[in-house]
This record gives structure tokens, C-alpha cells and sequence, in this order.
């Protein structure tokens, strides 16, 4: 049996840009571009009114960008899958992106084959990402998760590393020494470690606390 036609349309505020990925899209007999818009809102409007299997959206464009015509598109109903088209991979544009829903994020440098794999994979729900942007999302996987003390949790700590015992961190604060276990209980949960020294010395290296 014959592959079944996906229907697509393309959003990019380049018209040259926009051409180039129509006439390569086109060039796939199992792919129809079944409209092209040069803003996000027009975008929306298409698939609003067109119902494609596939939007492929620039991340920035006018009037509406690709993040919020994604979002847009997503919450309309579950029947048009988004893949964003873009020459932007920070990590702030890809996890936007993402979060708004778009089941892929390909940066303008992809080739034909890649190109039309991503959009199949697309329409099928799923996940598709150029190789750079799933390196810079494991990267950013891997990194320590950002954490924060109190006020009342770094004034314990700087403490600890000026070599005050719980009972001078409790006089020097005016705290019970009781207390001063807890903080240093939550400071250990926080950080990941098992005693005061190692709580300083990740404290120092993830900036938490300076000494002078």
C-alpha cells in the first residue's frame, strides 16, 4: 500500500528560508505542504482551519513567535504535532520550546534526509531533536540541581567554616544549639554530604557562601 500523505505547513518570517524548506518538503512525494505563513499568529490561523499533521515553526518570528504559536496550537487539541525549525539553540529557547509543547526542535543546518525523517517522526508524536540541542539537554540533565540556602542556613555555614563548634555558632547567632543541628541537618540533606567540612567545601564551589 501506498504511504500515507502527511499534511504540513511551514511558518518562517524569512521568505527565501520559508521557500527553501517548502521545495524540499515538496520534493517528498508522501508530503504535502498544505500552507505557508510568515508570522505565528498566521500560523495558528492556518492550523486552526487546516488541520495539518505537522507545523513546522521558526522560533523567532513576528507579531506571535514560534513558543506561543505553540502553545496555541497544543492547547486547540492534540491533532497537530509542532517541530521547531530554528538557527537557535540556547538552553533558554529549548526548554521554552519544549515546556509549550513542541514534540521536536531541529536548528536550520539539517538536511534534506534529516528533515523529512524529522517531520515522519513528528507526526507519529515522536520526540525528535537535532544532535546538538539533545547534547546541550543531556548536558544540562547531568548538571547538579541549582540549590539554595536561608538566610539563617548561611550564617550557620559561614560559621562552621570560621571552625565554631554548635554551641559558639548558637551564642555567636543567639539560637538554641538544638537548632543549630537542624540547620546543619538541612544543610547536609541540601548539599548531598555527611559532615561540616564537606557542607563548606561544596558550599564554596557552588558559590553559596564566600570567604574573604
Amino acid at each position: 500500500m501506498p504511504e500515507a500523505e502527511l499534511r504540513v505547513i511551514v511558518a518562517d518570517d524569512h521568505p527565501a528560508m520559508r521557500a527553501g524548506v517548502v521545495a524540499l518538503l515538496a520534493a517528498e512525494p508522501a508530503i504535502a505542504v498544505v500552507a505557508e505563513a510568515a508570522d505565528g499568529r498566521e500560523a495558528v490561523e492556518l492550523v486552526a482551519r487546516h488541520r495539518p499533521d505537522v507545523a513546522l515553526l521558526d522560533l523567532r518570528m513576528p507579531v506571535l513567535d514560534g513558543v506561543a504559536a505553540t502553545t496555541r496550537i497544543v492547547s486547540a487539541g492534540p491533532g497537530t504535532r509542532v517541530l521547531i525549525l530554528t538557527t537557535y539553540d540556547t538552553d533558554d529557547d529549548i526548554e521554552r520550546a519544549v515546556e509549550a509543547g513542541a514534540v521536536g526542535y531541529l536548528l536550520k543546518d539539517t538536511t534534506r534526509d534529516q528533515l523529512i525523517d524529522a517531520v515522519r517522526s513528528a507526526a507519529r508524536g515522536e520526540t525528535v531533536l537535532a544532535p546538538r540541542v539533545a547534547q546541550r539537554l543531556m548536558a544540562r540533565m547531568r548538571r547538579p540541581a541549582p540549590v539554595t540556602l536561608t538566610a539563617r542556613e548561611v550564617d550557620v555555614l559561614n560559621a562552621v567554616a570560621d571552625g565554631l563548634s554548635n554551641a559558639e555558632i548558637g551564642r555567636r547567632l543567639v539560637i538554641a544549639e538544638a537548632t543549630v543541628k537542624t540547620h546543619l541537618l538541612r544543610i547536609f540533606a541540601k548539599l548531598d554530604v555527611a559532615d561540616r567540612t564537606h557542607a563548606v567545601v561544596t558550599a564554596l564551589e557552588r558559590g553559596l557562601i564566600t570567604r574573604s
